[in-house]
């Protein structure tokens, strides 16, 4: 399966953005999704996961009542909706598939390129 990530951009704090991720070879439909990102100079971390018939998410600490993970099986899509956004938000945001609700959030398969995303302050 091939994941592209998009929606990223410059955002002043307490701004929006909506990142997309299509998914194309496979249909997303039968796999775990999940959003990571990762900092200058840090490891990459998760973000957010949302399981394949889109009922169960879960989210970092640090995001958690301000972001929210999303699916449209019959888009082949993946949504991250970012709301108050914050200076530590800045990051490159990349989007995974597992068709294994374990590994979704710890070691996904598949990987789509990464979308950068600024929050100024």
């Amino acid at each position: 399966v091939q994941l592209q990530a998009s929606g990223g951009g410059l955002v002043q704090a307490g701004g929006s953005l909506r990142l997309s991720c299509a998914g194309s070879g496979r249909t997303l439909s039968m796999y775990d999704m999940g959003w990571f990102r990762q900092a200058p100079g840090k490891e990459r971390e998760f973000v957010a996961a949302i399981n394949w018939p889109g009922g169960t998410t879960s989210y970092a600490d640090s995001v958690k009542g301000r972001f929210t993970i999303s699916r449209a099986n019959a888009k082949n899509t993946v949504y991250l909706q970012m709301n108050s956004l914050k200076p530590e938000d800045t990051a490159v945001y990349y989007c995974a598939a597992d068709p294994s609700s374990s590994s979704i959030t710890i070691g996904p398969h598949y990987w789509g390129q990464g979308t950068q995303v600024t929050v100024s302050s």
